[in-house]
């Protein structure tokens, strides 16, 4: 009888504890490599989301970022992630050379946050001060796929340059980059990435480097509204003298709809309540501004996102 009785007890506690159970959620957020700025700024957002959704886990992960972040949401595996507006725009529409081998269709938009800024960084002592210059000299292009590896694609083909004309193509994270050309064994690296990113400050400090102009009729050429005629401003970087003409491209916030309403419209509000927070971790979540974050987005936005922005008078 008191077996039974125990068991009956048991099982009740088991019903009582279920709902709590399935209230646990999960959110993962996909950055990019830790010495970009996706993953500062996720790692800040992850702290935001862990102290005002107490129901929630959230994690960090470190990827190759845009192409990756956005093929792992489509697959379920995340629940935001960080990603460029070309790279979006090409997994919505299944650009297999891109690396989408079909259109990723469960994608959600959340924001649009700051810009990235086509960087290209070369060692003084490598003699490379234009586009032209770059044939025959070794180049990182960043991880393979990724953002900043399309956007180097999109630009070296705007500028009338192949990966063919170049003497060595690297395939490498930003601060294996920079290591590389201390090292004298690479010339120049392109990245994008926000203004003062901690790959090419480093870099600045340890040797001269020289920002290659990517003039706005290049950008024109590239054919991708993505693509802005945008400015390096001087000083962003030790060394940098003057003002660089570069190519822009909005970074995005998205999500995937298997994600409930409920904690995405949690998430994105929380987000914009706490800027601060992302401001602190990095410079760049400067550009994040409630009123920019619907522009140009790609893709349809996660109910709720437009929630959250139906209640701040952005959508009617």
């Amino acid at each position: 009888m008191i077996s039974t009785l125990r068991l009956v007890l048991f099982s009740f506690s088991l019903l009582a504890a279920a709902p709590a159970i399935a209230q646990q959620q999960f959110i993962n957020v996909l950055t990019g490599g830790t010495a970009g700025i996706y993953y500062p700024l996720g790692v800040a957002l992850s702290q935001i989301y862990t102290k005002t959704i107490p129901e929630a886990k959230s994690t960090v992960q470190s990827t190759k970022a845009s192409v990756e972040n956005l093929n792992l949401l489509q697959a379920g595996r995340g629940e935001i992630a960080f990603t460029l507006g070309d790279a979006l725009s090409d997994a919505w529409n299944g650009n297999e050379e891109a690396g989408f081998k079909t259109p990723l269709k469960k994608l959600r938009g959340i924001a649009a946050i700051y810009n990235n800024y086509v960087q290209i960084v070369a060692s003084a002592e490598s003699g490379i001060k234009s586009l032209a210059d770059l044939k025959g000299k070794r180049v990182s292009v960043g991880a393979p796929k990724s953002g900043t590896e399309l956007n180097a694609r999109a630009i070296f083909k705007a500028a009338g340059l192949s990966y063919k004309d170049l003497g060595k193509v690297e395939y490498l994270p930003f601060g294996e980059s920079v290591e590389l050309i201390k090292n004298r064994q690479l010339d120049a690296t392109l990245q994008s990435a926000g203004l003062g990113v901690a790959s090419i400050r480093d870099l600045a400090t340890a040797v001269k480097i020289v920002i290659v102009p990517i003039a706005p009729e290049v950008v024109a050429k590239v054919g991708d509204p993505a693509y802005q005629s945008a400015v390096i401003p001087a000083g962003t970087y030790e060394g940098q003298t003057q003002d660089v003409p570069t190519a822009a491209i909005a970074n995005y916030l998205v999500t995937h709809e298997g994600v409930p309403t409920e904690l995405v419209y949690k998430m994105t509000k929380a987000m914009f309540e706490h800027l601060d927070q992302m401001v602190a971790a990095h410079a760049a979540a400067k550009g994040i501004q409630l009123q920019n974050a619907l522009k140009g987005m790609p893709v349809p936005l996660h109910p709720g996102a437009e929630r959250f922005y139906k209640e701040k008078g952005l959508i009617k």
